[in-house]
């Protein structure tokens, strides 16, 4: 072989080698974004039921799945660490910011959450409305710490971050992936205070499911999310108006419906009976908030269904606003959010029927 042989060669077997290279970096980037829960928790035995939430850093919980660099190259970050129960605005607003960042920078190419499975469907609700962009944000957690015998938390992880990285995860709005399925942030909700298959959507079934990081999807959400979302709040966090939800049950007291409607809030979600009913005693109480200029949304404590627009209740007449199939909780998100946009009630209702 001659010497200009060799040296074709030596320029092919280097290209080739860098090709090689510039493939094994071509994995996407995910970043894990921990904000504590029962997958970042442990117990002092494998077999009780006794365990704290939140004491592993994000750091602990991706070492705890090596798998995940082999389908993406992970960046961690802390937002915050705690048990969901204790998730605050605040945690939220932080979120949505830095999500909104990592995509309009070109840092990420989907983004994973980590959180405690308590309020978990209430902040994919909430990012749902708020992130800006049509890429993959997934929220997972887990029913069990790593320390429990058959402990969830590693392969929801696992297959949370493969469903982050498919194409097809695009412009579905914000989902969650529990137990091999996946789900829509507005329709879905726990279902089970202990089972590890504690996620579901009565209404609309899961959007796909992923088995072992391979990602399957059936159909995809038909409500507006993220990018499409007229309450985006894009990098800057702000405060949100008040808030409250109130149960309602035979034999309510009017008296507290009437002390939360005085105590400054902005706006009231209220679960009622039935179509989203209240008592007459407690409607009277709700129509003087409304025409005092506090925002009140019918929802309903029933599991399934909408509550419709001037059924039982002259809607209309009151100046009230109705949840559709949004359960109490993610209606307090859409009317804080709609609130902090100064919006007519008639286009709050529209967001409820749209979004």
């Amino acid at each position: 072989m001659t010497r200009s042989s060799l040296k074709k060669c030596s320029f092919v077997l280097f290209f080739l080698m860098i090709t090689l290279l510039a493939g094994a970096t071509e994995l996407p980037v995910i970043s894990i974004l921990a904000t504590g829960g029962t997958i970042a928790g442990s117990g002092a035995s494998a077999t009780g039921s006794a365990y704290k939430a939140a004491t592993s850093p994000v750091e602990k919980v991706i070492a705890a799945v090596p798998e995940l660099n082999q389908i993406a190259r992970i960046r961690g970050e802390q937002i915050c660490n705690i048990s969901s129960q204790d998730m605050k605005i605040e945690y939220w607003l932080k979120l949505a910011a830095r999500i909104n960042q990592l995509f309009r920078l070109g840092l990420a190419d989907g983004v994973v959450i980590t959180h405690g499975t308590d309020t978990l469907e209430e902040t994919a609700y909430f990012l749902n409305l708020t992130v800006a962009y049509d890429k993959p944000v997934v929220l997972t957690g887990s029913m069990r710490p790593g320390s429990a015998l058959s402990a969830d938390g590693a392969m929801n992880l696992y297959n949370a971050v493969a469903v982050a990285t498919a194409e097809n995860s695009r412009n579905k709005g914000v989902l969650v992936v529990m137990n091999d399925r996946i789900y829509s942030a507005r329709g879905v909700r726990k279902c089970d205070t202990i089972n590890p298959a504690a996620f579901a959507d009565h209404e609309n079934g899961p959007l796909g499911r992923v088995n072992y990081g391979k990602v399957s999807f059936n159909t995809k959400p038909d409500k507006q999310h993220t990018y499409q979302s007229v309450l985006k709040l894009g990098i800057f966090a702000a405060a949100l108006p008040e808030v409250a939800i109130v149960y309602g049950y035979a034999g309510i007291n009017p008296q507290i419906v009437e002390t939360v409607c005085n105590s400054g809030i902005k706006g009231l979600v209220y679960a009622g009976v039935g179509n989203g009913n209240p008592s007459e005693e407690v409607l009277a109480i709700l129509a003087k908030a409304s025409a005092n200029g506090v925002t009140v949304v019918r929802a309903t404590r029933v599991p399934d269904g909408p509550v419709t627009l001037d059924a039982e209740v002259d809607d209309a007449k009151y100046g009230f606003i109705v949840a559709d199939s949004l359960t109490p909780q993610k209606a307090r998100i859409l009317l804080m959010l709609a609130l902090q946009k100064q919006l007519p009630r008639n286009e709050i209702q529209q967001l409820y029927f749209e979004y």
